[in-house]
């Protein structure tokens, strides 16, 4: 061990990025008796957290990489447990509901491609249920459909949180366990050189034999100096919220959703447009052209609230887990479904992280992927 300063801070470990995915591994970390020390830099970091759309959603991913279905499966089947969990430890309800989830099909053409991608996920998983609505079918289940829309696959997995009460929730669950927050922190440097780890930040020193890089945006650079790849990039997505509107939709849907409070939000956008995180009018009247398709009651209903953010993406859109083979005890942690696998990053990763084997379904998101021709199509 070093010999401490006195503005040396030592722990367990160190998680950089106190985002969706930083927190959920701080908070997993935290609740198994670790010591950790959690660095946010704040509200001067493109959030990712803020600009999500709130879905718990296996349906559909992974279609090319099973492996990421089956990670996504295993994080949506331990949310029931994790949300109870995470109301035990900070008293906040993040409003989870699993009902299941549409996926809308505007066309014959769209309809068929949408199960085959489907059965390809059944056929290579075994237990993938799922269910193909013809219009009628849907209708029946969704009153207020709209015309447009010539039938829809259903999945009994997916549902959806209240992000925001989700990000606050792991932020109090994790300190009631005794995570320790810092904000407001840049990390300037890395150095792992003595057998554990050392992050500067300014005139302060965070000291301990693990780090997690969880820092979203940030993550290529602070890997680069553990020996790790981490090429993520922003790509921009935006969404729109309604006025409260009686309820009227029970079940999530990819591109429309209400919410536990009344609002509907509809989305979503993927943009690459570097770091530009402003809204952008001819997007927003696609989402909103898109939204009054699927249920023509929302031609009458006031928006009121617009917003764009930058999501976390890697090249093939699948994330990037690994433990540094140069900086063992140094991870790098980046996805953009910070929802979906906040049970599997609480739950699944931390015991990783503190020593525990790694999830069998992580062999293939090594970062080093990316130095080779082979990249799977996008994940989303």
């Amino acid at each position: 061990m070093s010999q401490g300063t006195q503005r040396d801070i030592q722990s367990d470990v160190i998680v950089i990025g106190g985002g969706l995915v930083g927190t959920a591994v701080a908070y997993g970390l935290a609740r198994s008796g670790a010591d950790t020390v959690v660095l946010d830099q704040g509200d001067d970091a493109f959030r990712a957290s803020r600009g999500n759309f709130g879905l718990v959603w296996v349906q559909g991913k992974g279609h090319d990489l099973p492996d990421y279905s089956r990670w996504t499966q295993s994080s949506a089947t331990r949310w029931p447990d994790f949300a109870r969990a995470l109301m035990a430890d900070s008293g906040v309800d993040v409003q989870l509901h699993q009902p299941g989830g549409f996926h809308m099909c505007f066309s014959d053409e769209e309809l068929i491609e949408r199960q085959s991608r489907l059965q390809t996920l059944k056929d290579a998983l075994g237990d993938y249920p799922f269910q193909m609505l013809d219009a009628a079918d849907l209708k029946a289940r969704l009153p207020l459909i709209g015309p447009s829309v010539v039938g829809a696959s259903y999945t009994p997995q997916d549902g959806h949180v209240n992000p925001l009460k989700l990000l606050r929730a792991l932020h109090t669950s994790a300190q009631a366990k005794g995570a320790r927050f810092h904000g407001g922190i840049q990390v300037d440097r890395i150095d792992g050189a003595t057998g554990e780890f050392c992050v500067t930040a300014g005139t302060q020193r965070f000291i301990a034999p693990r780090v997690v890089l969880a820092a979203g945006l940030g993550n290529p650079g602070l890997a680069r100096q553990v020996g790790l790849h981490a090429p993520v990039a922003p790509n921009r997505g935006q969404v729109l919220v309604s006025e409260r509107v009686r309820p009227f939709l029970d079940h999530p849907t990819v591109h429309v959703r209400q919410t536990d409070e009344g609002t509907v939000q509809l989305g979503d956008s993927m943009e690459e447009v570097g770091y530009d995180d402003s809204t952008s009018t001819q997007v927003l009247e696609a989402i909103a052209r898109r939204g009054v398709a699927t249920f023509p009651l929302l031609r009458e209903v006031r928006l009121i609230r617009a917003w764009a953010a930058l999501r976390v993406l890697s090249p093939d859109g699948f994330p990037i887990y690994q433990q540094s083979a140069s900086h063992p005890g140094a991870f790098v942690v980046t996805c953009h479904s910070g929802v979906t696998l906040a049970a599997a990053h609480a739950l699944r990763i931390a015991p990783w992280v503190m020593g525990g084997a790694m999830p069998d379904e992580l062999g293939v998101f090594a970062g080093e992927r990316f130095l080779t021709d082979k990249v799977f199509s996008h994940a989303h």
